[in-house]
Order: C-alpha cells, then structure tokens, then sequence
C-alpha cells in the first residue's frame, strides 16, 4: 500500500539506495545540459548513459533502470527517438520521466508533447509552472524556457494532468509540489534562488526523479526524493559559495559536489516537507 506521508527519514532511506544500487540511467536530453545532467547523476549515485540513436534506442532502454526524456532541443531526429524510446520503456515497465522544457512556447513544441503523451505513459512529468500548465490544457503566457507563473498557480492543473495521464506531476519552484493520480500532494521548500541562475538544473533534477524511480517503485515518493536532494544540496553549495564570495559558477561545481557528499545529518537537519 502506498504511503500517504513521507518523512525526511524515508526520503534518505532512498538516497542511500540510490547511492547503493547505481541504477542505469539512458537520458535523452538537450544537447545545453547533457554534460551537467550526467555529472549530477554520477555525483549522486547514479550511472548514466547518454545515447539517441535509432538503431540501438530498445536494446539500451533494455538495460537501463530508468528512462528520461526531455525535449530542450528538439529536432525530428530527437523527437522520433524518445517515442521509441517511450514505447519500449513502457513496453519493459521501465519507468520514464519526461520534462516539457518550453511547453506553450511553440506549436510544434506543444504537438510533440502531444505526439509523445500519444504514444506511451509516462511515470512522472517534471517541469516549472508554466510548462506544467500549458501541458495541462492551461492558456499561460510563457517566457522561451522560463517560468511566468508561480507553483501554487500550477497545483490545480498538476491534478488534472496526473490524473489524465496516471503520471506523477512535480512543479518546480521556490516550494516544490509533488502530485500523485490518486490524490497525494507534497511541498518540499529547500532550495536557493541562484539556483536559476545556473543551466540545466531543473533538467538535472528531471535526471534525479528518473534514477529514484528506478530504486524506489512509488514514483510520488521517488520524485519526492530526487526533488528534496536537489533542494538541500543546492542550500549548501550557495552558501558555499557565498562564504567564499564567489557566484553562481562556482556554485555549480558545489552543487554536484553537495549531492555527492550531503551526509544523513546535513539532509535530515534541512529537508523541510509539507502535506496537503
């Protein structure tokens, strides 16, 4: 039976899987964060493999943990390959996590979004306010990749298209909400604003809930996990940071130190964790 409350204490439990287990990780992502979303996964635990072509697409969803699929960059090539790529994960009960960067920004952004939820069932959806609105069906004014709404704005719509499509819905923001098909929401509120001043991690943490969902089997609490590492590890390499007086670069190299490193201690003492 699915838990309906989560404490910090099971949310660790499956950071120390994560880190035992190594699951395989095959990402199709943009070609701006593939570099960063690989090092946050091996920081973190996870083995990942980077890989889009056609020819080899079923035999690598074969044998990889998870799936993870974000349209950043897309091309016709790119797009094809995520929708073989859904089919066999799906096919495998390979759990597949797939980010709408930019959803509402172009009609042919919008039409593959469409094309991909057509073609198979994704385990959960991540993305920021106003991706997750505009995949809902919402009318949302969106800035390229960025956000124009808050979270909160994006928890009606988050119900609605989790239970649409049975996925997990997590939106992204300065408090995190994750929502459940069968009802269950929570709020992580760890993080740091410079954390949007660096590329590709929200695209990481996309990474993240697909190496959790290979570990943990109720996707809610594995993107509950992968989105609560992500926000304390990012408090920790910012005030790193500033301790040093340094920026956002160097912000980034401690951030994938921070999810290597963050000790039992350091995550229970900050996870902070709402229910509905």
């Amino acid at each position: 039976m699915a838990r309906t409350t989560l404490e910090a204490r099971d949310l660790w439990a499956d950071i120390e899987a994560l880190r035992q287990r190594r699951p395989l990780v095959h990402s199709i992502t943009n070609v701006v964060v593939s570099n960063f979303n690989a090092n946050v996964l091996l920081a973190a635990g996870a083995s990942p493999v980077m890989t889009q072509a056609h020819e080899e697409l079923a035999d690598m969803v074969a044998i990889a943990q998870a799936l993870v699929l974000n349209i950043g960059t897309l091309d016709a090539y790119a797009v094809e390959a995520m929708i073989i790529a859904l089919r066999a994960a799906n096919a495998r009960a390979v759990p597949a996590v797939l980010d709408p960067v930019g959803a509402g920004a172009t009609p042919y952004r919008n039409r593959t979004l469409a094309a991909l939820l057509a073609a198979g069932r994704p385990t959960a959806i991540r993305g920021n306010a106003s991706e997750i609105m505009s995949l809902a069906g919402e009318a949302v004014a969106t800035r390229g990749v960025d956000s124009s709404a808050g979270a909160e704005a994006a928890l009606a719509p988050a119900r609605a298209l989790a239970a649409r499509t049975g996925a997990v819905v997590c939106v992204s923001g300065a408090v995190d909400h994750v929502v459940a098909a069968d009802g269950r929401v929570l709020r992580l509120a760890n993080g740091h604003e410079w954390m949007t001043r660096i590329t590709g991690v929200g695209c990481s943490l996309t990474a993240l809930v697909g190496a959790f969902c290979a570990v943990q089997p109720d996707a809610w609490r594995a993107t509950a996990a992968a989105t609560a590492l992500m926000g304390v590890a990012g408090e920790i390499a910012a005030e790193q940071a500033r301790s040093r007086g340094a920026g956002v670069g160097t912000m980034a190299a401690l951030l994938v130190d921070a999810l290597q490193l963050v000790d039992e201690a350091g995550f229970l003492s900050r996870a902070r964790i709402e229910h509905d």
